[in-house]
């Protein structure tokens, strides 16, 4: 499955009221950590059809990054059923982020 692009327009329907658990990816084109974890993030959403993975350019969207407290990116947040579950903030391997989503 391809990455969502999420806004505040649509972060309620794709993450909220999601039917399974969303890996949210908040970042920005100017930061060397986010542009390292891009290709991993990239290929979760191709690996785990089980979840659905979305992406917030903190930029365009402050208000989200500030509704959940985003303070360094990149930050990945899951959320299940509405709700965060589980956070990784900087650059990780990709088997961190697997184990968030298991």
């Amino acid at each position: 499955m391809t990455e969502i692009t999420l806004t505040t327009d649509n972060f309620e329907q794709e993450v909220l009221n999601a039917d399974k658990p969303v890996l949210v990816d908040f970042w920005a084109s100017w930061c060397g950590p986010c542009k390292m974890l891009a290709p991993t993030v990239a290929q979760i959403a191709e690996e785990h059809p089980e979840i659905k993975v979305g992406k917030v350019n903190v930029d365009e969207e402050g208000l989200l990054a500030a509704q959940f407290g985003i303070a360094s990116i990149p930050t990945v947040i899951l959320f299940k059923d509405g709700k965060p579950t589980g956070s990784s903030i900087g650059f990780v391997p990709k088997e961190n982020l697997e184990a968030l989503i298991k």
